[in-house]
């Protein structure tokens, strides 16, 4: 029996009655390396990954693959989405050595975690270019027992060099240059016919298409609104959003967005949620609108746990098949709607040819975007929602993760704030209170996962990481802005000294993906690069530039501009993978509007609210201790811009007209 049925991580319990001895990540496993001479066999993988869930019926459930891994290896298996400082490692071990990456992650070690080969999914019988898995496995045991000295210099080799890719470039100067190359590359990888970046398979990439959205608040440029509109119309309209339950998958396999990989993760959720908000904001498309409140309805619905906490995903497959759950046949829709089919069938596109395995995705890719939907459309989509509601659902990655909860929590509080939905705003309170009573230590260590274990306070583990702190100073600093209570400025600034405290690096700039207190890796590592999610050091620099517009105080504004020195140089070069990131560049050349509204002035509180800002911070209600308070005013707003404030005014439109940067 192995040893994963305790865990708090659902995917490692789907592990756990393999045949195969799996180890979580721990001394444990690595004291046995030691002890037995054997090397590590480590796999890393997710609960939404439809590859991993492949690999493991292929080969960790037949009893003679697992034979041979026992006797040959120590074996763990690690959730990324739990312990992303160790999939970081590895993963830019398999870049580096086989020049791409991916999941399920099997990577070969030595007892002291140095990885000496590495790979992706490994089928069970070899096909061209491609091993079979107990072909590698038995390869690697001959060179471990032959050849050893050759695996303990490759190890040593790839360590150095995940040692020093951790590490950023040379300083530099933040410039409107570098925002405005950052720009045209964006609008020149731009795919006109589909929207979005590049071909197939296509990701959201909505931190792109935020950073575009600024460059259009800033400099009236059509160019990069069209890109920004193409690409969430498209996406609206795709496959890759679920047109009955809401919500996106986490990205399609062909370039017009039709055909998802069914997985649906929370932090697209809040990154989609966020982006329709401000492409709403931006242009006042009710189209927008409607997609940001269908995204939070899902999310409400099906992510929430009973407290408040959100879950992390849902899976692609159901019954063992992916996309069952979603697609649907002309025969099914006729069952459900009689008579009142043929209507709904043409506005989805369901026809008997189908377009996913004999069934069809439904889309809107062949309609207008912003086409009103007829109130025949409305009523089916709520019958057969109810009908698929009878399906059996995928599977739910039902851990509550810091990280992507405060991503959520974010979003819930600027949209609730922007849109007047105080139910999103109580869900975004409710969540983060979830947080704080729950993902604690009695010292108030954050850690990054909890599981309800049923028992009522559920298990909470795994120290919290660089980029959870990052994005918890960001949720608790929007949270203040959409409540106006003093208390989210203040467990801001908890988490941001703490974030400080355990993860600044003093001799190159920038946060340690793990803190002083947590365990070595083989190497110390740097989030720096914004991928499906914002990296820790661009959450990091965006909250703390923010945090320190609202508070005065100079050090998380000072370690905020000294990372962006550091690798501003980098993100000149590749600024599609420094989106974030160049979101923090735009406040420190552009400044920040502080705004404090002192008093009862709701009107002026709605006026900030309500529009895209985003090079604004809002203080109201609840004062606390920063300059912004000082020597105010009751019913007056006040706005500030690198310690020079305009005069205060009294009405919404003065107050906007202070606040609309004038085109460049």
């Amino acid at each position: 029996m192995n040893r994963l049925a305790d865990e708090t991580s659902p995917y490692l319990r789907q592990h756990a009655e393999n045949p195969v001895d799996w180890h979580p990540w721990g001394e444990e496993a690595f004291a046995e390396a030691r002890a037995t001479d054997r090397p590590i066999l480590l796999s890393i993988g997710y609960s939404a990954c439809h590859w991993c869930h492949v690999m493991a019926h292929e080969s960790f459930e037949d009893p003679a693959t697992a034979a041979v891994m026992n006797e040959l290896f120590v074996n763990i298996k690690v959730d990324r989405e739990e312990r992303p400082d160790v999939d970081s490692v590895y993963m830019d071990a398999v870049q580096a050595m086989t020049g791409s990456g991916g999941w399920p992650l099997t990577a070969f070690l030595t007892a002291t975690g140095e990885p000496f080969f590495t790979g992706t999914y490994f089928p069970p019988t070899s096909v061209p270019g491609r091993p079979s898995f107990l072909q590698v496995c038995r390869a690697i045991d001959d060179a471990w027992k032959h050849r050893r000295p050759e695996l303990a210099e490759q190890a040593a080799r790839i360590t150095a060099h995940l040692g020093a890719a951790s590490l950023p470039g040379a300083g530099g100067v933040p410039s409107a240059t570098l925002l405005s190359d950052a720009r045209d590359r964006l609008v020149a990888e731009h795919d006109p016919t589909w929207g979005g970046f590049g071909g197939a398979p296509k990701f959201p990439q909505t931190m792109s298409l935020d950073l575009l959205l600024r460059h259009h608040h800033r400099h009236a440029d059509p160019d990069a609104l069209a890109v920004v509109e193409r690409s969430f119309d498209a996406m609206a309209a795709g496959g890759i959003h679920d047109h009955l339950g809401g919500g996106f998958s986490r990205y399609s396999v062909d370039e017009r967005w039709l055909v998802p990989h069914f997985e649906k993760m929370l932090y697209d959720q809040a990154l989609l949620a966020r982006a329709y908000l401000h492409a709403w904001q931006a242009t006042g498309s009710e189209r927008h609108r409607i997609v940001l409140e269908d995204i939070v309805a899902y999310v409400l619905r099906d992510l929430r746990h009973a407290a408040g906490g959100f879950y992390a995903a849902e899976d692609a497959d159901s019954e063992g098949v992916e996309g069952k759950y979603y697609v649907w046949t002309p025969a099914e829709i006729r069952e459900v709607l009689g008579l009142d089919a043929d209507p709904v069938l043409a506005w989805w596109g369901v026809d008997d040819r189908g377009n996913f395995d004999g069934a069809t995705i439904l889309n809107r890719l062949h309609g207008m975007p912003g086409e009103p939907e007829p109130p025949l459309v409305t009523d089916a989509r709520r019958r057969l929602l109810e009908a698929r509601e009878a399906r059996i659902r995928p599977g739910l990655d039902d851990k509550v993760l810091t990280e992507w909860n405060a991503l959520m929590i974010a979003t819930l509080a600027e949209a609730g704030a922007a849109t007047g939905n105080r139910l999103w705003t109580q869900a975004a309170v409710t969540a983060a209170e979830f947080l704080l009573e729950r993902l604690r230590t009695p010292e108030g260590r954050w850690l990054r996962s909890w599981q309800d274990d049923g028992s009522g306070e559920g298990r909470a583990r795994h120290l919290a990481l660089a980029v959870d702190h990052a994005a918890l100073v960001d949720a608790f600093t929007r949270l203040a802005e959409a409540t106006g209570q003093a208390r989210w400025i203040a467990a801001a600034e908890v988490v941001a000294d703490d974030l400080i405290r355990l993860f600044w690096d003093p001799e190159q700039p920038g946060f340690f993906t793990t803190g002083d207190d947590a365990e070595r890796l083989v190497t110390r590592a740097k989030d720096l690069l914004d991928q499906a999610t914002p990296a820790a050091n661009s959450l990091a620099a965006v909250g703390l530039l923010r945090l320190a517009a609202l508070t005065g105080v100079d050090r998380y504004r000072d370690h905020a501009e000294a990372l962006i020195a550091a690798v501003v140089e980098a993100a000149a070069k590749h600024p599609t993978a420094f989106a974030h990131l160049l979101a923090a560049v735009d406040l420190v050349v552009h400044g920040i509007d502080e705004v404090a509204i002192v008093g009862d002035a709701a009107p002026l509180v709605l006026a900030v609210q309500t529009r895209y800002l985003p090079g604004a911070v809002l203080a109201w209600g609840e004062p606390y201790d920063s300059p912004l308070w000082q020597d105010r005013a009751d019913g007056l707003a006040y706005v500030c811009r690198n310690f020079t404030c305009q005069a205060p005014v009294a009405d919404p439109e003065s107050l906007v007209a202070q606040l609309h940067p004038s085109p460049t």
